[in-house]
């Protein structure tokens, strides 16, 4: 087991907490924050809570992302490198004195801090051509390898430098929800999914550079 008492997390969301592995260079212990998984369950209508928890806990959705077919065949079929050019490496489970925690890659800037996030370069550099050349790229990497994510939002996706270039790497929100998991077996709707997901993608970016008048919610349907 790990002990984290006496670490502070580097990085927070809502659901997890991010600690530095106190014992391998460069991984990180994502820790479920119990509390706000049980604030999620209470607001969730009836007919939701029979689907239990475990779907709003993020490690195990995690988990589970990482072994969707896309992943697991091209690793299989020795293409292993094609999936880590967008994705941190992932390690599994491991016990931490906080419960369960995910392990996985950090991607670092020059300076070895956490990379920034594409939501904090909007905010300071605008959607310059480097960075639109790495969406490009990043989309491009989505369409062929079939990896299927939620929605792709800016703050759940950092830049970090590679072969003298920025790019993309997705570090939440790997993954589709079950029924369209399960629907993604079928390659001509698995190839619309991940289409809708770019599309919403640019326009998520198009938002986070407007005046927000507009909630993102309100946008969407325009």
């Amino acid at each position: 087991m790990i002990d984290l008492s006496d670490q502070k997390p580097f990085a927070s969301g809502y659901n997890r907490h991010c600690y530095w592995h106190p014992e391998i260079p460069g991984r990180c212990l994502k820790v479920i924050r119990p509390e706000n998984v049980e604030a999620r369950y209470q607001r969730q209508q009836p007919l939701k809570k029979v689907l239990g928890k475990s779907r709003l806990n993020d490690n195990k959705q995690e988990q589970l992302a990482y072994k969707q077919s896309a992943i697991v065949s091209s690793i299989k079929q020795g293409h292993e490198s094609i999936i880590w050019l967008h994705l941190p490496r992932f390690y599994g489970e491991t016990r931490t004195s906080l419960g369960a925690a995910n392990e996985s890659e950090v991607l670092l800037d020059d300076q070895g801090n956490p990379a920034q996030t594409l939501e904090s370069y909007l905010q300071q550099r605008g959607f310059d051509e480097p960075v639109k050349a790495a969406a490009a790229r990043f989309c491009e990497w989505l369409e062929a390898t079939g990896i299927l994510t939620r929605n792709l939002l800016p703050h759940n996706l950092v830049i970090a430098q590679r072969g003298g270039q920025p790019e993309l790497f997705l570090v939440d929100g790997l993954g589709a929800p079950n029924i369209q998991s399960r629907l993604s077996i079928i390659p001509a709707w698995r190839k619309r999914y991940i289409s809708r997901r770019v599309r919403r993608f640019y326009k998520r970016i198009t938002w986070e550079l407007s005046d927000r008048k507009e909630t993102w919610e309100a946008s969407q349907r325009l």
